[in-house]
Parts: C-alpha cells; sequence; structure tokens
C-alpha cells in the first residue's frame, strides 16, 4: 500500500503561487494549498524579523518526498527553505488514489 505524505513550507506572499505552481507541473505533488496573509515572527542572523508569508500545504507521495524537498530549494526565494512533511495516517480511498493518478505522466 502506498505512503503518503504532507508537507509545509512558508514563503513570500509574492511568490507563493508560483512556486506551487511549478511544484504541480513538475508532478512532485497532486495539489498545494496556498494560505496568505499570515505574519511569521522568527530568529534571523541575530535578529528578530517579522515577515508577511503564505503557508503552502502540499500533497504527494512519500516517494516523491526527496524530489519535492529538492523542487522547493531549488525555485525557493529563501536561504533556509522551511520544509516539514507529516505521514498522512489515512485518508478518503478516493482522494488518495487521486493523489496517486496525478503524479503520473500521462
Amino acid at each position: 500500500m502506498k505512503e503518503y505524505i504532507l508537507a509545509m513550507t512558508t514563503c513570500p506572499e509574492s511568490n507563493s503561487q508560483e512556486l506551487a505552481r511549478i511544484l504541480v507541473e513538475k508532478r512532485v505533488c497532486a495539489c498545494v494549498n496556498i494560505i496568505p496573509n499570515i505574519t511569521s515572527i522568527y530568529h534571523w542572523k541575530n535578529e528578530i524579523v517579522t515577515d508577511a508569508e503564505s503557508i503552502l500545504i502540499i500533497k504527494t507521495e512519500a516517494g516523491f518526498e526527496e524530489r519535492l524537498e529538492n523542487t522547493i530549494m531549488e525555485n525557493h526565494p529563501y536561504e533556509v527553505p522551511e520544509f516539514i512533511v507529516l505521514d498522512i495516517r489515512t485518508g478518503s480511498k478516493n482522494y488518495l488514489d487521486w493523489i496517486s493518478a496525478s503524479l503520473m505522466i500521462s
């Protein structure tokens, strides 16, 4: 049985649609949800930074994790992009089948 993951990254709102489209076009994921208008507060180079960002929620098969990460790192504007992966324990069979079908090159 195939395993599935949900990956997350943040990026500037101005880059979110372009990055999401690249990930889907390269078929490293089936779907990217973009949650805009978040505020991130974090440490960066000995300062506390506040930025407006978007969260990208990415669904794919576990076997695509490395390709997904590489594609994000190659196309992300940040020096150190967030890349966090969560296992999908269960889900609708039809939805999970759709994820798999979306990753196939026709």
